[in-house]
């Protein structure tokens, strides 16, 4: 007996091709929230914007008509949704003003998207510097920019207990962090795992017991982990870590800002 209405191997299959195709394209999507911020992206033609999402309770203004003709001028759909549901979109209810867009960015991915992509372990000179509960927007943006200009690969950044990439971190990036690689991950140490099952070295920034960074060489793929502005690395990834590297001091300074030990160690590689 057949089942005329049972979906054939190949409908099937049709199917998880487009479900993963539309998931792998959301997986690369930054969304940016605020005015006058998204006024500013909406501007750069250089950026794929997906959606613009406005509030309906929105009142019009010159600001909301602008939003509005600069997303027409480029064909970009915009989307109407309640106080509620732009609250959801964005997730900063308090700082949106009714407005977000969505930014497709090539380099912004989930880390074990990049791994699958390029066969990293086969590669000595993948870098990435990631960060351990880097709480400062500021601090988080200056990297993003100098990460970027550098030799680095890209960010290793975990998406709890660190800034968001909210409009103060992109302010702080230069814009830098729609085109730099962010690798994303919820749990730092158990994508370190993942990447030293891979062949990665884990180096974590210390000034104690530790080797000088000009002084420091290895054929293999490396992570350089940064910790926090206060209390530095978590001693979970210190313990799985397999190089301490340290930047000499002078005149008795015990350490340097996140940002400037971020630049330092990307254009060291």
């Amino acid at each position: 007996m057949t089942h005329k209405n049972k979906p054939s191997n190949k409908h099937q299959t049709q199917d998880t091709d487009q479900y993963l195709a539309r998931k792998n394209f959301f997986d690369h999507m930054i969304t940016l929230y605020g005015r006058k911020p998204v006024i500013e992206v909406l501007k750069d033609p250089k950026l794929e914007i997906y959606k613009l999402h406005l509030a309906k309770s929105n009142r019009e203004s010159s600001i909301i008509k602008e939003l509005r003709d600069l997303a027409e001028r480029r064909q970009i759909e915009v989307v109407l949704h309640s106080r509620e549901q732009l609250s959801r979109i964005s997730r900063n209810s308090k700082q949106d003003q009714g407005v977000a867009c969505d930014i497709y960015c090539p380099g912004f991915q989930p880390y074990a998207k990049f791994l699958a992509d390029n066969n990293a372990n086969n590669s000595d000179k993948t870098s990435l510097i990631a960060l351990d509960s880097v709480t400062n927007p500021q601090n988080l943006g200056m990297i993003i920019r100098s990460v970027t200009a550098s030799p680095a690969t890209g960010i290793l950044l975990p998406s709890k207990g660190s800034a968001a990439l909210s409009p103060l971190v992109i302010k702080a990036s230069a814009g830098t962090a729609f085109k730099g690689n962010i690798l994303s991950c919820d749990n730092l140490e158990k994508a370190l795992i993942d990447f030293k099952q891979r062949g990665f070295k884990i180096c974590t920034l210390s000034s104690h017991q530790s080797t000088p960074i000009a002084e420091f060489e290895t054929e293999h793929p490396c992570i350089f982990v940064l910790g926090n502005e206060t209390h530095g690395v978590q001693q979970s990834i210190i313990d799985i870590s397999d190089y301490r590297i340290g930047i000499p001091m002078a005149n008795g300074v015990e350490s340097l800002n996140v940002a400037v030990t971020a630049a330092l160690v990307a254009f060291k590689l």
